[in-house]
C-alpha cells in the first residue's frame, strides 16, 4: 500500500484529552504539527448521533481514537458512524484506536440463552469498513479472533514494570505480584516476569454476579508488598475485598495497578477508604474530576505508547516491539529513569 504523507487523527467525544495528548506526542516524533482532523460529532434532539468532517481525507491513512467506555452505547454508536463517514468520504484506509474495547467482558456463554456481545461489537465495527484495531489489554486475548481483520493488542504492563521500579526501586526484593482471580493469572505472571518477582493468586468465589462469597490466597503474602495487576476496576469492591483479604493473611501492605479505570458508583469512595496504599490506573478511560481528586489513586498516560504504536502502523513497522522496556524507555522520556 502506497504511504500518504501524513497519518491523520479524528477523535470522538469519549476521551478528547487522550486524543490530544496522543497528538501531541506524534508532532514531536514527526517533528512537525499533526493536529486532529476538523470535524464535529454531535447530537440531534432526540439523541441521535450525526457527524460531519469539515477537511478533505480522500486516500487518507485515517485513524479514530476512541474508548468505547461510559455511556458506551453512545460511544460505540460515534465510532462507527464516524468510520462510515470517513469510508464515505474515500478514506484509503480506516483503523480504530480504540484504548479501552467496551463489552470485551461478554466474551463467551456463561449459560443458556446469554449473548456473545464482544463477537457482535467486532462483527459491527469491520462491518463498518474497519480495517484494522489498536486497543490496550482486551479483557481476554481471544476476543482478537473475533475479528477477520488485524487486531493489535497492546499491553500495560511494559508501562506498569517502568512505573513499579521507579516507585519501588529500594525494596524490589520483598515486591509480590498478585492476580485477584485465576482467569488473570497470565496478565499478572507477565508482570511479575518483568520485574523479577514472585507470583500469587487470590481465588474468589461468587454466589451471583457482583458478590464475591469467599476468597482464599494462594501463595504466602507474609511480609510482602502486594501488587494486585488486573485489566480492570469496575466498582472496585472485588479489588478492595482482595486487598483486605491479603492483609488478613500477613500481607505487609497491598497496591494495586490498574489497567483501565471504570471506576463506576461507589468506586472511588471504596478505593478511597480501603486498605490500599495506592492504586494505578492509566488514562485509557478519561479519569473523573472525583477520581483525579482521590487521595491514593494515581494516573499514569498511555499517550506515548499509543502514538508510537500509530506511527509504526502507518509506517508498516513492528507494534510488538513496544512490548519491550528496551524500546519502551526511550519514549516516555525519562518520565521512568531506565534501569
Amino acid at each position: 500500500m502506497p504511504q500518504h504523507q501524513e497519518p491523520k487523527l479524528i477523535s470522538g467525544n469519549a476521551n478528547m484529552p487522550l486524543a490530544q495528548a496522543i497528538a501531541r506526542r506524534m508532532s514531536m516524533h514527526r517533528g512537525m504539527q499533526v493536529g486532529l482532523v476538523d470535524a464535529r460529532v454531535e447530537r440531534f434532539n432526540d439523541g441521535e448521533i450525526f457527524v460531519e468532517v469539515f477537511e478533505n481525507v480522500r486516500g487518507e491513512d485515517m485513524f479514530i481514537l476512541q474508548s468505547t467506555s461510559n455511556p458506551a452505547n453512545d460511544n460505540l454508536m460515534e465510532l462507527l458512524i464516524m468510520a462510515d463517514a470517513l469510508r464515505r468520504s474515500s478514506a484509503a484506509r480506516v483503523t480504530a484506536v480504540l484504548p479501552y474495547f467496551g463489552y470485551a467482558r461478554q466474551d463467551r456463554r456463561t449459560k443458556a440463552r446469554t449473548p456473545i456481545t464482544a463477537k457482535l461489537v467486532a462483527n459491527m465495527l469491520v462491518g463498518t469498513g474497519i480495517e484494522r484495531v489498536l486497543t490496550m489489554d482486551l479483557h481476554a486475548a481471544q476476543i482478537q479472533g473475533f475479528f477477520d481483520i488485524p487486531v493489535d493488542n497492546l499491553y500495560a504492563s511494559p508501562i506498569f514494570a517502568l512505573d513499579i521500579k521507579t516507585e519501588f526501586r529500594d525494596r524490589m526484593g520483598e515486591l509480590m505480584v498478585v492476580s485477584p482471580d485465576v482467569g488473570g493469572v497470565a496478565r499478572a505472571r507477565e508482570l511479575a516476569k518483568r520485574i523479577n518477582s514472585p507470583l500469587a493468586i487470590v481465588d474468589k468465589r461468587r454466589e451471583k454476579p457482583g458478590e464475591v462469597a469467599e476468597m482464599t490466597v494462594i501463595g504466602d503474602v507474609t511480609g510482602k508488598t502486594c501488587l494486585i495487576v488486573d485489566d480492570m476496576c469496575d466498582t472496585a469492591g472485588t479489588l478492595c475485598k482482595a486487598a483486605e483479604v491479603l492483609l488478613e493473611n500477613g500481607a505487609k501492605e497491598v497496591h494495586s495497578y490498574i489497567t483501565h479505570g471504570v471506576m463506576s458508583g461507589p468506586a472511588v469512595e471504596r478505593v478511597t477508604n480501603s486498605v490500599m496504599k495506592s492504586l494505578v490506573i492509566t488514562d485509557t478511560i478519561a479519569p473523573t474530576d472525583e477520581v483525579k481528586a482521590a487521595h491514593n489513586i494515581r494516573v499514569v498516560p498511555t499517550a506515548p505508547v499509543f502514538a508510537q504504536a500509530i506511527l509504526n502502523i502507518w509506517n508498516g513497522t513492528s507494534v510488538s516491539s513496544l512490548f519491550e522496556a528496551e524500546t519502551l524507555s526511550p519514549i516516555y522520556d525519562g518520565m521512568y529513569a531506565a534501569e
